[in-house]
């Protein structure tokens, strides 16, 4: 059986097929494009044209992949930007008419538990572990063990949320830094628990872990299961706010133009969590929501 899933974040969109063989799963197609479909909601509480037009650009050039690779079955869902947005439903139809594609907007929790599926199933971190999936628009924290999630918590703040209301000058002043991390830490802290090791998810993490290994172009392999330490982090997170955004992506190739703005609060978002839960590395994970879906596919065929 082959599958497509597609994960329609607040920031990027992205695409994974998969061929599910003698519960194997073999990962045929990777791709995603940054489109900032969550840009906006916060302060207008709607989905911005420009962005739905990119976001349809990208899910149509999808369709096509779709089509000419033989896909059995299409799962997309979308996340917290929809959740929030009054024109999510004028955008899901939107989505259907133009692609075929049909969209179901998951919850927190389902978010929540694709990622623990996924890193379980492909990371098989030992012990009591943490899993931080950070996106655009909300961060889930997910507790497990093993193959058994214990609790899943959903912070409604990502990465744009966080650059539109902390980050206002460019470079960031020390004084918009500090407040940043302030808040991080007060969020964060009342989640603290014992465990044995934090895995990251999402695209700050491993654009940092790229940056870290120097790996250019992009390599799922080489970065999933990577390790970073927190040294590592602050140190990316100096060097990166020492400059202006623009900048960023030019001086370093593995930092894509878009994620240069907003790359900031997300590394300052894991420097706080290994700060808060006294860890000085993290694993990092390739594999979030859209791939949980295709675990959770092949379990069910197998049950």
């Amino acid at each position: 059986m082959r599958i497509a899933t597609i994960d329609i974040g607040s920031y990027s969109v992205r695409l994974t097929v998969a061929e599910l063989v003698n519960g194997q799963i073999n990962l045929i197609r990777e791709k995603g494009y940054i489109t900032s479909l969550g840009s906006g909601v916060k302060d207008t509480g709607r989905l911005q044209r420009d962005r739905i037009e990119e976001t349809i650009r990208v899910l149509e050039e999808y369709s096509k992949e779709i089509k000419e690779l033989g896909v059995d079955k299409v799962v997309a869902v979308a996340t917290e930007a929809l959740r929030r947005a009054k024109n999510s439903e004028d955008f899901i139809k939107l989505v259907r008419d133009r692609t075929g594609i049909d969209i179901r907007v998951i919850s927190p929790q389902e978010e929540g538990e694709l990622s623990f599926l996924a890193t379980a199933y492909s990371l098989k971190p030992e012990g009591e572990f943490l899993v931080v999936d950070q996106g655009g628009g909300s961060t889930e924290f997910i507790f497990g063990k093993g193959r058994e999630l214990k609790d899943i918590i959903s912070l409604p703040i990502g990465i744009v949320s966080l650059t539109e209301d902390f980050l206002k000058h460019d470079p960031p002043t020390e004084e918009e830094i500090n407040r940043l991390m302030a808040f991080l830490e007060r969020e964060i802290t009342p989640l603290r628990r014992e465990v044995n090791e934090v895995v990251g998810l999402g695209g700050t993490i491993t654009t940092v872990a790229a940056l870290e290994k120097d790996i250019y172009p992009y390599d799922p392999k080489k970065i999933h299961g990577t390790e970073l330490t927190l040294e590592a982090l602050k140190r990316w997170f100096n060097t990166l706010a020492s400059i202006p955004y623009k900048e960023r992506s030019v001086r370093y190739k593995q930092i894509e133009d878009k994620r240069a703005e907003v790359i900031l609060p997300g590394i300052a978002m894991f420097i706080k969590v290994l700060e808060v839960f006294g860890k000085d590395k993290l694993r990092v994970g390739d594999w979030g929501v859209k791939h949980g879906l295709i675990v959770k596919e092949m379990l069910s065929s197998n049950s």
